[in-house]
């Protein structure tokens, strides 16, 4: 499921691109935010069904093998070990998944056999595959250790799956190392025997709520939170510090004065990291210095009241 730092992503892409466009429809925005949102889901999802495309594609190719006069010597000829890998016959069974397909009509991998193609090609390759086909009967775990080589190896790194998903959807490209973690997590996570259950997209509605709240709370607030900013870098010209660092700074303050639940440090910590991948390679020093400066000053006059979780 999204956490609450790929949930500030979301809303430091939709703060910006409002100050970019200077566009200050704040409703129009955050339904754009959302649906950025939704389109993650949308990824996690197809990363499972491009398991069960290549399971497809392997049972294809074992069957056609075996209609052949002459038989062939090969592992991929001759084992299917694949078609009857006990993690991807779970994820066929999944109720869940299977309501997701019915609902959502995803058929990207039928439109796109090129993409499975280039796969099973890069698949046959590999010594752990060509190990696991040579195995007689694989245990649960021979077939999960597989499974999480397959994605690990082939399909998380990449490069012509991640160009393909940019294509499809811009916004992807900043959401494919995210779900890689959060599949191959759950992967990882699975048992014998028991029923694939895809997950939410959000752990609470408290989440999805942060979502909007936060990025409300940031631009009504932007121009008098940008002005606290002034006052701690009086030797900095404003139009020196970049947009992107104006954006998480003030997003950081949101959270000092509208977050109550919310540590500052974990506030804080969270900017500064989303800075490392997101800015200048200085930029969560200058963050980190900023926010630490206006967390004394708030807390002084008493402008920062936090209450339960937030006062750890």
């Amino acid at each position: 499921m999204i956490n609450r730092r790929h949930i500030r992503i979301k809303v430091m892409q939709s703060a910006y691109a409002m100050l970019l466009s200077e566009n200050d429809n704040l409703n129009a925005q955050e339904k754009e935010m959302y649906k950025s949102i939704d389109n993650l889901y949308e990824l996690y999802v197809l990363q499972y069904t491009l398991l069960l495309a290549l399971r497809r594609k392997a049972d294809a190719y074992y069957k056609l093998a075996q209609k052949r006069y002459v038989p062939g010597h090969s592992v991929w000829e001759n084992s299917d070990n694949i078609v009857k890998n006990k993690l991807l016959l779970s994820l066929e069974k999944s109720v869940t998944l299977s309501d997701y397909l019915a609902d959502n009509d995803e058929t990207l991998w039928d439109q796109h056999p090129e993409i499975i193609d280039l796969l099973w090609t890069a698949m046959q390759k590999e010594a752990f595959a060509e190990d696991y086909l040579a195995i007689d009967k694989p245990t649960f775990q021979e077939d999960k250790t597989f499974i999480v080589s397959l994605y690990k190896t082939i399909i998380a790194p990449s490069d012509f799956l991640h160009e393909f998903y940019e294509s499809e959807v811009i916004s992807w490209v900043d959401d494919i190392p995210f779900v890689n973690t959060w599949v191959l997590q759950q992967l990882q996570r699975m048992k014998k025997k028991t029923p694939f259950i895809l997950d939410p997209l959000y752990k609470d509605e408290e989440d999805k709520i942060f979502a909007r709240q936060l990025l409300h709370k940031t631009m009504l607030n932007f121009s008098k939170y940008e002005e606290e900013i002034i006052t701690k870098t009086p030797n900095w010209d404003a139009e020196r510090i970049t947009r992107i660092d104006k954006v998480l700074m003030v997003m950081g303050i949101t959270e000092f004065l509208n977050f109550p639940s919310i540590p500052t440090k974990v506030s804080i910590n969270e900017y500064i990291e989303i800075a490392k991948d997101y800015a200048t390679h200085k930029s969560s020093f200058f963050i980190n210095g900023v926010l630490d400066k206006l967390v004394v000053e708030f807390s002084e006059s008493g402008k920062i009241k936090k209450t339960g979780r937030g006062l750890l």
